[in-house]
């Protein structure tokens, strides 16, 4: 080699030395300038992924949720091994090779910059595809692209490659506010990811790339093209074989849009819990995870909704038929694809679908449903009955043809009715002759030959006429125990209308306040053998601003009647002049205790009418002192709050009933306390001796606790003595044996007890009643205030509501009644004027300082009669018993 051409080759030695030298000197002021304003990557560790707030009953039934971003954090570990592959076929074969730049990636993106004189690609890797979607913008500049392998280098040196595809699997968009892969799993597919095929993996593998607009749901084809270039990736990749990609290559498009299933419908709950979540977290509640745990329970809430829906139901059809909801133009019978657009436009309420009809004939229609099918409506199912609706008091004759009420066009309402048809032998009666076979036998099994196969149900579908009520209501019942709310619907359907009557809807309850009346009376000295006058009465007071002449309804009047009857009957002079001889300030302080807003209630006489407009949450509260044993407790709903990883953030502590422990003043306040399952009380109570006493009403464990522990929880005050409350609550059973709520006999209980309430009009119908398990308040009207209609009273619109409710709730539960407490006794008396007696008579409960004085005996008295024996009326007419308000 020349002197010339060796000096030539250290020429260019030192140049190329000093070209890197140069390079790595830019990259280090690259560095250097760029690294101040680099995130801490340790923040990975902690990153709190934005995740929906959601809402569940006590037995952990999705009830609602709330979010913008639709994510489910899942680990890696629960992420299928095929996804992976095709997550790293689609994107970053080399993931688990790399340092978290790709070299050749980079080269390719600046090659296509070159040729194009536009970045066509970033050659990113997983790993920077992670460092822009936690910490960077998207946009396509070069400081961002240095940032991003800044951050990627660094990523891979704290945290592990498992890590790193954990946080991309849980954080990437994926289209349709679904946030990770299992959000979007579910979005797509309505399946977990691990529940996907290989086809499926495929289609979320492609995702990413253009999440928005290649989606299956916007573009199957573009989205096709992309899942089989991901399939031919892996093949070539060794991730699957031939066999696989033939079978998953012409596999169609399956996706679909899922929005959340829910798992239980009580979507005014999830509102209540919705607030409080707020209320508790600000806004970060609808992004941090929090899981809120309510006090609901999913059987009982269910049962609540359906009572509502059928009771409301029941009475709108005895009011008549409104006809169609709407008539639509003749032209959009001819166009079935703007037709069912407009079916699917108008909500299902109640159950209650939409239809169209589409032909009329004098005893028959045909209908267009949603879903396309064209079904025909017999004259038995629904049109035979049609009454036209005229007012709430008033029907017009029974339809005789559907062409007098319907043409094409018209846009009713139908309820499904779906029935099954069963063998000779019905399941029910082939289990219970099984019931003393081995607990191995079948119990489906022929009796006979030992092998036949029970015949399949065969299951039918039939569509009936309805319409949607106008008429509105709610329902709540609390655990008397703790307040502890079980069940709550705030009307019809939340899709109508998001006011929450439960809990907003102030209206007058009418008689059946008066209970908290009587109690005020017992409390004060008052026994329910006293005797009141029922008769006229005038008051002339300024505060009411005119002359007030209160009467029972019908205009009767039974004379001297003793407070029990009084209660029963709900007679309103006996009330009024009850609270008068009170005194207002004493019955209102008394009342208070129950819970009530003093201010709230009326300063006059007509409280005790029930002219306070109160919430049926506000009315169920106060009755649950009477099924506890005489305890003010608070509803609550919300349980407890977890948080993303399901750590308890809140604990409910309720004022808590315990009758065994000591006195205020005696010793700790505090106790804990577990609700009473009621499942497993049910179960208990299947194998219950119907001939054994009823068991006494034990719920708590016996002693307090240090109240410096977590789960302490304070001790429910007084609103009535335990003597009032034993008192009150037999006064309150004989409204369900002998007075206006008679239909609750159909329950065959004797543990159920409560007052019906009719304001006038009538406007407002209740119920409101209890068992030791459960207190249930019922409310029907209008939220227009308008009449019910005649005929109609709390315990024909109301009560139905309740006991349908009841009746589910307390199915094979045993029967329980408060314990006896100290200081009562029992003592016969003559029913006419309420004194003791050796004759005769009746028996009736007293506090041992209350007993009344004995008679002087008159042989030439009269007979009692069944109504002064407080035997039950033999007339059975609803309208036979007054609850009129005034």
């Amino acid at each position: 080699m020349t002197v010339k051409a060796r000096n030539r080759l250290l020429a260019l030695l030192w140049l190329g030395l000093a070209g890197v030298a140069a390079t790595a000197m830019a990259l280090a002021s690259i560095y250097l300038y760029l690294k101040p304003g680099l995130p801490s990557v340790e923040s990975l560790r902690d990153i709190r992924l934005q995740t929906p707030l959601r809402v569940y009953s006590r037995d952990m039934k999705l009830i609602g949720e709330f979010g913008e971003k639709r994510r489910n954090p899942i680990t890696i570990e629960q992420t299928p091994e095929p996804f992976i592959k095709a997550i790293l076929a689609a994107e970053d074969a080399s993931f688990y090779s790399h340092n978290g730049v790709s070299i050749k990636g980079l080269m390719r993106a600046a090659s296509q910059l070159i040729k194009t004189g536009s970045i066509q690609s970033g050659g990113s890797t997983l790993t920077m595809q992670v460092a822009r979607n936690f910490f960077l913008s998207r946009e396509q500049r070069f400081v961002r692209k240095f940032n991003e392998i800044l951050l990627s280098l660094q990523i891979e040196q704290e945290l592990t490659k498992d890590e790193i595809l954990a946080l991309y699997i849980n954080k990437i968009f994926l289209g349709n506010r679904a946030y990770g892969f299992q959000a979007a799993a579910q979005v797509y597919y309505g399946k977990d990811i691990k529940d996907l095929n290989l086809a499926q993996w495929a289609m979320m593998a492609g995702l990413p790339k253009a999440p928005s607009t290649f989606n299956p749901l916007a573009n199957p084809s573009r989205a096709l093209v992309r899942r089989n270039w991901i399939l031919m990736r892996m093949l070539d990749l060794g991730y699957i074989n031939q066999d696989q990609y033939n079978q998953s290559i012409t596999a169609p498009v399956t996706a679909s849009y899922h929005s959340r299933d829910l798992d239980l419908d009580a979507p005014y709950i999830a509102e209540m819990a919705r607030k409080e979540a707020v209320d508790l977290f600000g806004d970060n509640a609808y992004t941090d995870g929090y899981q809120v745990i309510t006090t609901v329970d999913s059987r009982l809430q269910e049962s609540a909704r359906n009572a509502l829906q059928h009771g409301l139901e029941t009475y709108d059809a005895r009011h008549g038929y409104r006809g169609p909801e709407q008539r639509l133009a003749p032209e959009l019978l001819q166009d079935s694809d703007q037709l069912i657009d407009l079916l699917n436009e108008i909500p299902i309420l109640g159950g209650l679908e939409p239809g169209v009809v589409t032909a009329v004939e004098p005893k028959k229609l045909q209908v267009q449903l949603r879903d396309r099918r064209v079904i025909e409506l017999p004259w038995s199912n629904g049109l035979s009955s049609i009454r036209p609706y005229i007012s709430e008091s008033a029907r017009g004759a029974r339809l005789q043809s559907a062409e007098k009420m319907f043409a094409p066009g018209d846009v009713i309402r139908l309820r499904k009715v779906v029935k099954e048809k069963k063998g000779s032998n019905s399941s029910s009666e082939m289990i219970a002759t099984a019931v003393d076979e081995p607990l191995n036998a079948d119990p489906f099994a022929d009796p006979e030959s030992g092998d036949t196969e029970p015949a399949e149900p065969q299951v039918t579908e039939e569509w009936v006429l309805a319409q949607v009520p106008e008429a509105q209501g709610a329902l709540v019942s609390i655990e008397p125990e703790d307040g502890a709310i079980r069940a709550l619907v705030g009307g019809y359907d939340f899709r109508q209308s998001h006011f929450n009557r439960a809990t907003q809807a102030a209206r007058q309850p009418g008689s059946s306040f008066k209970p908290f009346i009587y109690a005020s009376a017992i409390e004060r000295g008052y026994t329910a053998a006293s005797i009141i006058n029922d008769a006229p009465i005038i008051f002339e007071e300024t505060n009411l601003q005119d002359v007030w002449r209160p009467e029972n309804d019908g205009g009767t009047f039974l004379g001297p009647t003793r407070l029990r009857m009084a209660l029963y009957k709900s007679r309103n002079m006996v009330s009024i002049r009850l609270l008068q001889s009170l005194g207002l300030d004493y019955a209102l302080g008394f009342v208070e205790g129950f819970g009530f807003e003093r201010s709230k209630l009326a300063r006059n006489l007509t409280i005790a009418l029930g002219s306070s407009a109160l919430t049926p949450l506000e009315m169920v509260r106060g009755y649950a002192a009477f099924a506890n044993g005489g305890y003010r407790v608070e509803p609550y709903l919300v349980d407890r709050v977890l948080d993303v990883n399901g750590e308890v953030l809140y604990q409910a502590l309720p004022l808590t009933v315990c009758d065994n422990c000591p006195e205020p003043g005696t010793g700790s306040e505090t106790l804990s306390a577990e609700p009473v399952d009621l499942a497993e009380l049910q179960l208990e109570g299947q194998g219950v001796d119907q001939g054994e006493e009823p068991a006494e009403l034990h719920v708590l464990p016996v002693g307090p606790l240090d109240p410096s522990k977590s789960q302490a929880r304070p001790r429910a005050p007084r609103a009535m003595s335990a003597e009032t409350a034993y008192i009150m609550d037999s006064m309150l059973k004989d409204v369900i044996k002998k007075g206006t709520g008679r239909r609750a006999l159909a329950m065959k209980r004797g543990d159920i007890a409560g007052k019906t309430g009719t304001t006038n009009g009538p406007r407002d119908a209740w119920f409101s009643g209890y068992s030791p398990y459960l207190a249930t308040s019922a409310w029907v009207g209008f939220d227009s205030y308008g009449e019910l209609g005649k005929n109609e009273y709390g315990g024909s619109a109301a009560l139905p509501i309740w006991i349908d409710f009841m009746s589910s709730a307390l199915e094979g539960l045993p029967e329980r009644h408060l314990a006896q407490p100290d200081g009562i006794v029992t003592v016969r008396i003559n029913p006419q004027n309420g004194l003791r007696t050796s004759y005769g008579g009746m028996f009736e409960i007293f506090r041992t300082n209350r007993v009344p004085g004995r008679e002087v005996y008159n042989p030439y008295r009269n007979r009692y009669t069944d109504e002064d024996m407080d035997m039950p009326s033999h007339d059975s007419r609803e309208d036979s018993l007054p609850e009129e308000l005034f």
